[in-house]
């Protein structure tokens, strides 16, 4: 049995099968973590939810932004965007049974005997795991809860507040906490986000630096896998961080990690022709 993880996704199909292949992926017995955006922007977004809803019982998933953009989008609450692929999933009949999937995902997952957590974009310096993993339940509650989940997906849109608060409530209290998992790249020590700026290490605003290199981060030391930063090409020099966005819809490759050994593999839409 071996455990894999992958980075964003993002409808790109051909390539995840490309690296399951390679390692002679069985999902009878092996696992797959998925760092989140497993739609948008590539071609094939309704194929490959419908090929992770038919393997669902061997993944662990937590949810990027493009995934939450999917779910507002399907509650009639954002509009799609013109770069947006999402068409296809929300015309698709069995929609309902995949966006239900969809929003059961977590937002941060721990694993404890690893002692390795999996999220989409990040922890902020000023958490520990456990507040992290506290904060990120709150999340997960309101997406599993038909009654709260309309205001807070037609809430969740915005840069502010850009810190977080023990006293922030209701919807602002979850847009930000949705923010640092699902968006954050660079913020200042105190955990003050930066959500513009989303090229690679040298372009930090003044005062701003990656959420991952502060000395006093709270979870350093921490093993974390993360996505969302394509711009890192899945490069990441911090100890115990694996960054395994590489940017496949952007023309990069898909990376997968064997968990345990730490291997990787890259497969690119290039490889497939």
């Amino acid at each position: 049995m071996a455990t894999y993880a992958v980075g964003d996704l993002q409808g790109c199909l051909q390539p995840l099968k490309c690296l399951l292949e390679r390692v002679a992926f069985d999902p009878l017995q092996d696992r797959l973590w998925l760092v989140g955006d497993l739609v948008n922007r590539g071609p094939q977004s309704l194929e490959t939810l419908r090929f992770l809803f038919a393997m669902r019982d061997s993944l662990v998933c937590v949810l990027g932004n493009h995934d939450l953009h999917l779910l507002a989008v399907a509650h009639n609450i954002e509009r799609l965007k013109k770069s947006d692929t999402l068409q296809e999933v929300l015309d698709a009949p069995d929609r309902k049974d995949l966006l239900d999937w969809l929003r059961l995902q977590k937002l941060l997952h721990y694993d404890e005997q690893r002692d390795i957590a999996l999220v989409h974009a990040g922890i902020p310096p000023q958490w520990t795991l456990e507040k992290a993993l506290k904060r990120a339940a709150e999340v997960e509650e309101t997406l599993r809860d038909d009654a709260r989940l309309p205001l807070f997906l037609d809430g969740m849109y915005g840069n502010e507040p850009a810190k977080w608060d023990k006293d922030l409530h209701g919807v602002t209290r979850l847009r930000v906490i949705t923010n640092y998992f699902t968006r954050m790249r660079f913020c200042t020590a105190d955990g003050t986000l930066d959500l513009k700026s989303k090229e690679g290490l040298d372009t930090a605003p003044p005062g701003y630096a990656p959420w991952f290199s502060y000395p006093q981060r709270k979870t350093r030391g921490q093993k974390i896998i993360f996505g969302h930063w394509a711009a890192l090409e899945g490069n990441c020099t911090e100890p115990g961080l694996f960054a395994l966005d590489s940017g496949c819809v952007w023309g990069g490759a898909m990376t997968l990690m064997n968990i345990d050994s730490g291997e990787l593999h890259r497969c690119s839409c290039e490889d497939l022709k």
